[in-house]
């Protein structure tokens, strides 16, 4: 199956796998499954941050080579369909990074693996 994370879910399986859900673990870890992650994930990374909000011990490349890569999960590239997406997407939740991402799981058909319960408001599957 293939799956799409959430820049949270990215962080914790990273820094603090504890605080992923045992289903949440078993779906990043399982070898049949390909895991995603957005350029909205990443990017709202390197925003935290360059604002002080996120501090890790390593560059932000070798964030993504150990996190990202290393794991064997691959990104998943913004098209232009999954910003056409975001035209009809209702605002019940305004962050951007997290309506793009939910715009690329709609148009892949893609679960996200999320705590955050207002994807449900969203036609999307949400694992955690």
């Amino acid at each position: 199956m293939n799956l799409l994370v959430d820049s949270h879910t990215l962080l914790w399986s990273y820094f603090e796998p504890a605080r992923l859900s045992a289903t949440a673990a078993n779906e990043l870890t399982d070898p049949s499954n390909c895991v995603f992650v957005s350029p909205a994930s990443h990017w709202e990374i390197a925003i935290k941050m360059s604002i002080g909000k996120l501090q890790i011990a390593e560059t932000f490349p070798d964030f993504v080579q150990h996190a990202i890569k290393d794991n064997g999960w691959s990104f998943l590239p913004i098209e232009a369909s999954h910003s056409a997406e975001l035209i009809g997407l209702p605002f019940r939740h305004r962050d951007p990074f997290d309506r793009l991402i939910i715009a690329q799981a709609i148009v892949e058909k893609m679960p996200i693996i999320s705590i955050d319960s207002i994807f449900d408001a969203y036609p999307i599957r949400r694992i955690w």
